[in-house]
């Protein structure tokens, strides 16, 4: 499977997913796409398992954080001469039966990030989270200067422009937050969002994000950007328009 004859690769950051690795690797390798998994020092079981799949393993020895495994994987995926690298968490939340959706997104939109927006069966989504989400779309999009739908998903297709900013001086998960303001902003990259479920019933282990640390640390540094860029007004109404969402069912049209 490739998107518009370029290269193409399936990157999973992971830390202590012993339960979900396993199933979330098999299923990623038969869409036929080369996959990149970094294990963030885990202490469970989680690169025993992964060792045994045909898959690139990249290992740290100690905890590093989301930014820095991701980091890891995008130097690799750029080694390797890959042009776009998706992205997807290893706790099963992410399905590899939405990479299709994505890919075809990224052909009607070549150039953009294009994100697994958590848009569908939303009911499922705890209420606390959805509303941090909220604010975090309605800030990032504001620095970003135009609308993004669910800034906060792990699932994107990053473009060849994109993939060279991954020496951006960002960590943990600030470093998601950080690419696509940065894109945005100093290379006008689009970003595009393709429904995906929220997924937040079953046997999911507890999230790494840490809302009062992880929500204070994103805030701060989008709140910097914005006043870094200036134009605040300006990009604070580009940013309440309408997300572009790439439609995936048959008949049915893009929003914008």
């Amino acid at each position: 499977m490739n998107a518009t004859g370029d290269r193409c690769c399936i990157l999973i950051p992971c830390l202590n997913e012993e339960r979900a690795i396993g199933r979330v690797v098999a299923e990623a390798l038969e869409l036929g796409l080369p996959v990149i998994v970094v294990d963030d020092g885990s202490d469970d079981r989680t690169p025993g398992i992964v060792g045994e799949l045909p898959v690139t393993l990249i290992r740290h020895a100690t905890r590093r954080g989301k930014g820095e495994a991701l980091r890891s994987g995008f130097r690799e995926a750029l080694r390797q001469g890959f042009d776009n690298v998706i992205t997807m968490d290893g706790d099963g939340q992410h399905l590899a039966s939405d990479i299709p959706a994505i890919l075809e997104a990224h052909r009607r939109y070549p150039g953009s990030i294009v994100i697994g927006a958590r848009l569908l069966e939303r009911e499922q989504q705890p209420r606390g989270r959805r509303r941090a989400n909220a604010v975090a779309d309605w800030g990032i999009s504001w620095a970003c200067g135009r609308p993004v739908a669910d800034t906060q998903s792990g699932q994107r297709l990053y473009p060849r422009a994109a993939l060279d900013l991954v020496d951006l001086p960002a960590e943990n998960f600030v470093f998601e937050a950080a690419l696509l303001i940065t894109a945005c902003r100093e290379r006008g990259i689009g970003v595009v969002s393709v429904p995906i479920a929220s997924r937040y019933e079953g046997e999911f282990r507890l999230s790494h994000f840490q809302p009062v640390r992880d929500v204070t640390r994103i805030t701060v540094y989008t709140v910097g950007r914005i006043f870094h860029y200036g134009h605040v007004m300006a990009c604070y109404r580009s940013s309440r328009a309408t997300p572009t969402i790439v439609a995936t069912a048959p008949g049915t049209r893009d929003t914008h």
